[in-house]
């Protein structure tokens, strides 16, 4: 799905410099745990989260993520804007919910990413 659809989807307003449009996303997923991320998520998802701190951009350039969703209205500051610009990395803010969003992007046909069965961790093996 191209990142102008999810846009559309999501009546989202563009954040920044950076909007590649024509970017096209397999996989959605969200997630606030950085880690999750990190461990889990693949170059060609757009990553939905409310967090909007640096950390994230940081984050999503170490597994070569091109686009991020920030639900709730949520508004990363300028530094965070311009880190994203720099890396390439389109910004977009929605006022839905990230279970809202998520939905309305998996009923217009965008996946969500799942986690292998034996990548997943238990809770007691930690």
């Amino acid at each position: 799905m191209k990142l102008k659809e999810i846009k559309d989807i999501l009546g989202a307003e563009t954040l920044g410099e950076c909007e590649e449009g024509e970017l096209d996303m397999k996989y959605g997923y969200g997630a606030d745990l950085m880690s999750d991320v990190l461990a889990f998520i693949t170059d060609d998802c757009l990553l939905l989260s409310g967090l909007v701190n640096e950390q994230v951009i940081r984050t999503a350039e170490m597994v070569d993520v091109k686009g991020i969703v920030f639900v709730r209205n949520k508004l990363p500051t300028k530094e965070t804007i311009r880190l994203a610009d720099e890396k390439k990395i389109t910004l977009l803010s929605t006022n839905m919910t990230m279970f809202k969003a998520c939905g309305e992007l998996y009923k217009a046909g965008l996946e969500g990413y799942s986690i292998p069965k034996n990548e997943v961790r238990k809770a007691d093996a930690g």
